[in-house]
């Protein structure tokens, strides 16, 4: 039918079913953003020829666009796996896992210095779902086998522990594990896939929680599960299905346009976190710097042979001459460092930890703060902490 021929379609049609294609030949540096819930098909038989286990096709936003397939490529790429999920969050990622590889009746070994929310999902987990948990001393190595019983599934790793910051021997537990057909999966957050491979001393699933280093920039909210195995993987896909974890493309921009500085801005988290830890290491106020590259802190001797950086991230112990009122009394009077939860953004923070609530055995004496240091001059937040530690007294 000539042009001018054509019925006129009414204007909200018109804009609805628009006939501008754009022009192919358009290439730039970033990736780009495709939002979608819908998916179109060419025809009946191509969306019945799809499936959305196959990564190579699409089928539903839930599923994920090229945004998002971008993004799990380039996060296996960093931790040298093979597949790549997405999740809401880095709690999200926790709970993908468990409900990929956990049943009622099985049993969980879980490290006592673990993530809160993690620990307090594997309580939920025993209390509702009938999954046996036990804690285990995060520097326990290859004595982990007397702990694996015969309904084992799956041993959590944090490598640090986040706020105690022990470094466990992460090839003798996986070894240990392996030789009794359990899985292990490691919280790889603290090191964001750079200081250390993972995978390479011996661990079958990563997750991370994008929100830190990936991100840099405290807006955003979201986790990857990373494993090399297809059938580990194709679990993870069931259950990551049914739990309906979708992301927004948005976010996963964001978190793109960061990675390409990732490397540098971990450099730069690391080497101001280690003048830090040094001058705290000499104060008279704090018994014992909890920095894996320093010698105080549980498993520094496997940091050295494991890792190959730090990050910003490591806690101090007070003397234990200073209660909770003076060290809350210090948190409150610094300016730089802000209170709050989370790390690799640029802007330092400092949280107090009440450790007797949190584990089920410490024996340290004296208060824990977390230190979080951010891209800010280093010798300015020393300042700010010198400043803090005049308050006690």
């Amino acid at each position: 039918m000539p042009e001018n021929t054509k019925p006129k379609s009414g204007f909200n049609t018109r804009i609805i079913h628009s006939e501008y294609i754009s022009p192919d030949g358009f290439a730039a540096f970033p990736v780009a953003i495709h939002h979608a819930s819908t998916v179109l098909f060419d025809s009946v038989a191509s969306m019945r020829e799809r499936s959305w286990l196959d990564k190579s096709t699409y089928t539903y936003g839930l599923h994920g666009t090229p945004t998002s397939f971008t993004l799990e490529a380039r996060l296996t790429e960093i931790e040298r796996g093979e597949h790549c999920l997405l999740t809401p969050s880095g709690l999200a990622a926790i709970t993908l896992v468990n409900m990929a590889f956990l049943l009622s009746g099985d049993h969980v070994l879980i490290p006592d210095n673990v993530y809160g929310p993690s620990r307090d999902q594997a309580d939920w987990l025993s209390r509702s779902f009938g999954i046996n948990v036990s804690y285990y001393d995060p520097l326990i190595g290859a004595d982990i086998a007397a702990l694996i019983q015969e309904n084992t599934r799956l041993i959590w790793l944090e490598a640090p522990g986040s706020v105690s910051m022990e470094v466990p021997d992460v090839p003798a537990i996986c070894a240990a594990a392996h030789a009794r057909g359990v899985l292990v999966a490691l919280d790889n957050t603290w090191s964001a896939g750079i200081a250390f491979a993972a995978f390479e001393h011996g661990v079958d699933i990563i997750m991370q929680a994008l929100t830190k280093y990936q991100s840099g920039g405290s807006d955003v909210l979201m986790g990857a599960v990373i494993t090399r195995d297809k059938e580990l993987n194709n679990r993870l896909l069931l259950a990551h299905m049914r739990l309906g974890f979708g992301v927004g493309m948005d976010d996963v921009y964001l978190v793109l346009r960061n990675l390409p500085t990732l490397q540098l801005r971990f450099n730069a988290h690391d080497q101001s976190a280690r003048k830090v830890a040094a001058w705290l290491a000499n104060r008279p106020e704090i018994s014992k710097v909890l920095h894996p590259a320093l010698p105080d802190c549980p498993g520094h001797e496997i940091w050295q042979r494991d890792f190959t950086g730090a990050g910003g991230l490591f806690s101090v112990l007070f003397d234990a001459k200073y209660g909770e009122e003076q060290t809350d009394r210090f948190v409150d009077s610094l300016k730089l460092f802000k209170l709050g939860y989370s790390w690799g953004g640029a802007h330092s923070l400092c949280v107090p930890y009440r450790m007797q609530h949190m584990r089920t055995k410490w024996s340290e004496h004296g208060i824990l703060v977390r230190f979080n240091i951010g891209l800010e001059d280093a010798q300015d937040l020393i300042t700010d902490i010198e400043q803090a530690l005049a308050t006690l007294t």
